[in-house]
């Protein structure tokens, strides 16, 4: 039973943090799951209430954050919400539109599409574009970092009442 435990919980964290990176993968969510399996299957006892007054917060700030970062990217290179729109399309279709470089390459087609739709002139919309790669990378380091920081936080909890 400890054996399938900690192989479902390492499995969620691994699920978490390709989460980071493709945004079709549940992220913060699976790495809060498994706090869920480890309670159900060995006890919820090392958890108090500032274990989950803590994770929860920290899901709470990655699902804001998570949007909020690229959108910022796109605004702060003078894109406007038909770029923040097409980024969001572009990051969610662009690894299975197009394989390998699709992640990277999707947000900035999206927000160059965008922008180009509206009547925007292709110099800004390029503008525009850049802007989404930046968002795009400023939220993978946000999302990794703080993905982290509750999978540190679950072993510490762990490893102190044990």
């Amino acid at each position: 039973m400890v054996l399938a435990a900690w192989s479902i919980i390492v499995l969620l964290f691994v699920i978490g943090m390709a989460g980071a990176v493709y945004p079709i993968l549940p992220g913060a969510l699976a790495i809060y799951g498994a706090f869920f399996v480890y309670g159900f299957m060995l006890g919820f006892e090392p958890f108090g209430f500032w274990f989950w007054l803590i994770q929860t917060s920290i899901v709470a700030v990655l699902m804001i954050a998570d949007y909020l970062v690229n959108a910022l990217g796109v605004k702060k290179f003078g894109g406007n919400r038909a770029s923040v729109i097409g980024s969001t399309i572009g990051l969610i279709a662009g690894p299975f539109v197009i394989p390998g470089v699709g992640l990277i390459v999707g947000p900035f087609l999206g927000a160059v599409l965008g922008e180009l739709i509206v009547g925007t002139p292709w110099k800004q919309a390029l503008r525009a574009g850049v802007g989404a790669l930046v968002g795009f990378f400023s939220s993978l380091v946000v999302k990794f970092g703080f993905q982290l920081l509750m999978i540190a936080l679950f072993v510490v909890w762990v490893v102190r009442y044990a």
